[in-house]
């Protein structure tokens, strides 16, 4: 008797009967579909590009139904490419011909905030933002705070180390994570969720999946630290003269400041014209200046540091590290900076011919980066334009380009980025868009070691296959 979902007349092209008829028996009617039943959004893609229909789409709601359908793919060796929120920019979400989707959108399961240790379980679906809401509720903060944060999943966001706007305080994604529930592709099942801040029986196995983009297993489950819930918090805008008042600014406060000092945001104006434009919102400086900088300050116990902030950017201004200043005065003005600031991508978006980049440098040859990048690219187009923005505190750029010829641009970037001892992906993976490029920053040899691990973990390579190397 078949056992294919209703309404289903037959299985898609090159897919084994028996492999659907498995996946029915495990899955909860509604879970698997074929055919007309799959919605278009499992192809989008926010760059735009072509992702070709899946085979079908598996929808399990546990890390059992996970099991089972890793198990039956492994056993058929049906290819597979994991979904998240499919906010992803580079490109490892998008479905390759041949490909079914295991979509982790059921999964949204979240647990009460464990006060005693501050932690909190979440499934991988869960979004961000639910995750960083109940943190809030229960008098606490989560670390990771990113512009995606009401799509992007808390899977997909371990599957990319995701970073964000405060990594200069609480780090990136791999900070976070406490504990792991992990399914190989073979169906078994590695759950690690006790939470030990002191565990040193053998290899850490829940770092391995951090950042491993969904091609080493699945993230089903995660143990998430939290943080104190700031007593008070302030922002601050900042038109500068230079990259290097920015950066001298930036040590005055870290110094003054210490772990207080949670984010440290640049913005060139090519950026800050056009998103403020793209808003329609009245300019928070009308000082024009080299560049521009939204800081934050996060206090635990009173509301000294906040204090010492806005004495620190005096000091700034008459010195003439800064040219001109606005500090936040309530929580409506706090959160339109943020706004401002978290907009620069979809103001990106809205243009043609655009290329983003998303790399990191450190920090002392950010300066020295910027003019051989400037200088080889209008060699390549003289008319091209430059739209830089990002996390300055931790040395990552969202260096955007516009111009036609964004593939030879792209090309002459990323090896500039090399040249200067940085990385060509800083938060977003490899993916397939970037994969033409990991051996400007990974030896042979570590690529090699990486494809062992591929190997081991997933002989049949049925976890996204092609992404990150081929």
């Amino acid at each position: 008797m078949s056992l294919f979902p209703a309404g289903a007349k037959q299985p898609p092209v090159g897919t084994d009967p028996e492999l659907l008829n498995r996946l029915s028996s495990v899955l909860p009617r509604n879970a698997l579909l074929i055919g007309d039943a799959i919605d278009a959004r499992y192809r989008e893609d926010r760059r735009g590009k072509y992702s070709a229909p899946p085979r079908f789409v598996m929808r399990p709601g546990s890390t059992e139904e996970v099991s089972a359908c890793l198990a039956a793919c492994n056993d058929f060796a049906q290819p597979l490419v994991v979904h998240g929120g499919r906010t992803g920019l580079s490109g490892g979400h998008r479905i390759v011909e041949g490909e079914a989707v295991l979509s982790l959108e059921r999964m949204m399961a979240l647990d009460e905030v464990h006060g005693q240790s501050a932690t909190i379980m979440a499934s991988a679906g869960t979004p961000l933002q639910t995750v960083q809401e109940a943190a809030d509720r229960a008098g606490f903060l989560f670390g990771v705070d990113i512009g995606s944060r009401g799509t992007a999943t808390i899977g997909g966001n371990i599957a990319t180390n995701a970073g964000g706007i405060r990594v200069l305080r609480y780090g990136m994604f791999r900070a976070q994570v406490a504990g792991l529930e992990t399914v190989l592709a073979d169906g078994t099942i590695l759950s690690s969720l006790r939470g030990l801040d002191k565990d040193n029986t053998g290899y850490d196995l829940n770092q391995l999946f951090v950042g491993s983009e969904g091609t080493l297993g699945v993230v089903t489950r995660a143990r998430l630290r939290l943080h104190p819930k700031p007593f008070s918090e302030a922002n601050a805008f900042l038109a500068v003269p230079s990259l290097e008042a920015a950066l001298q600014l930036l040590r005055r406060l870290q110094e003054t400041l210490g772990p207080s000092l949670s984010a440290y945001e640049l913005m060139y104006p090519e950026a800050y014209e056009g998103v403020v434009a793209f808003l329609g919102m009245p300019r928070p400086l009308g000082t024009e200046a080299s560049l521009y900088v939204l800081a934050e300050v996060q206090a635990l116990r009173d509301d000294v540091p906040v204090e010492t902030f806005a004495s620190c950017l005096m000091q700034a201004l008459e010195d003439g590290v800064a040219l001109d200043a606005v500090v936040s005065q309530s929580p409506r003005e706090f959160q339109a900076l943020w706004t401002m600031r978290d907009s620069c991508a979809d103001f990106v978006r809205s243009r043609a011919h655009v290329v983003g980049c998303d790399i990191s440098v450190p920090t002392h040859r950010i300066a020295e980066f910027l003019e051989a990048a400037r200088t080889a690219l209008r060699a390549i187009d003289p008319s091209i334009e430059f739209i830089v923005f990002g996390h300055l505190g931790d040395g990552n750029l969202h260096y955007v380009i516009r111009t036609p010829k964004g593939e030879e641009a792209a090309e002459k970037a990323y090896r500039l980025v090399a040249e200067h001892g940085g990385s060509i992906s800083a938060e977003h993976g490899i993916g397939f868009d970037k994969k033409p490029w990991l051996h400007l920053c990974r030896s042979q040899a570590e690529i090699a070691a990486m494809r062992g691990l591929k190997t081991a973990l997933d002989p049949k390579a049925i976890l996204n296959r092609g992404r990150v190397f081929d």
